[in-house]
């Protein structure tokens, strides 16, 4: 029986937890998050597979926590790093600034080979996890600061257009500032803003 390190059985799931999604966090930053497995999270974690099992039964569940987290973080950072007075056109770089850092800090494969790997409905539900961070960008464009006739589509172009810049900035091509700087003066230019 594993010693519980914590005051109660519920503080201790909550460390463990936290363990294996920065452990999560540590090898998509070092592999991609595709390269990782279950046996390597726990391992990194420093916990056995059964341990890990018993929280998250496959690599999807794991990888839907995972996303989660880093939703959270997402939305946390872009509430408390941006001045409520802030004009919808530094509201939308930060938004960039921050899926660029995201990208860097968790790299994980494109959209179409994440959904072979996870399957339809695990990729789905990895979907539903984002969506808060797309509600943000569609209230950015709804401001009436940009030229936009569909704002769905639109929201989807401009996450395109960050996600084009997943291989540079990986790859070290690109440093964070110079992808911020392309895809803020793209994006707002193509908004009638810039």
């Amino acid at each position: 029986m594993p010693r519980i390190s914590a005051a109660t059985i519920g503080e201790h799931r909550a460390q463990t937890q936290d363990r294996i999604l920065q452990a999560v966090s540590r090898l998509s930053r070092a592999h991609g998050i595709d390269a990782i497995s279950m046996t390597d999270v726990a391992g990194e974690a420093g916990i056995t597979r059964t341990v890990l099992y018993n929280y998250y039964p496959d690599k999807a569940a794991l990888l839907l926590a995972f996303t989660e987290r880093v939703t959270q973080y997402f939305l946390d950072s872009y509430e408390r790093d941006l001045p409520a007075d802030a004009s919808p056109a530094d509201r939308l770089r930060a938004f960039i600034r921050l899926q660029l850092a995201g990208l860097l800090a968790h790299p994980h494969p494109g959209a179409a080979d994440l959904s072979a790997t996870l399957g339809p409905d695990a990729y789905q539900q990895l979907a539903e996890h984002v969506a808060p961070m797309q509600r943000v960008l569609v209230g950015i464009l709804e401001s009436g600061a940009f030229q936009v006739t569909d704002v769905e589509a639109t929201a989807r172009m401009i996450l395109a257009v960050i996600g084009a810049e997943r291989v540079p900035l990986i790859s070290g091509t690109l440093t964070p500032e110079e992808a911020e700087k392309l895809v803020s003066g793209f994006v707002l230019r193509a908004l009638g803003h810039g």
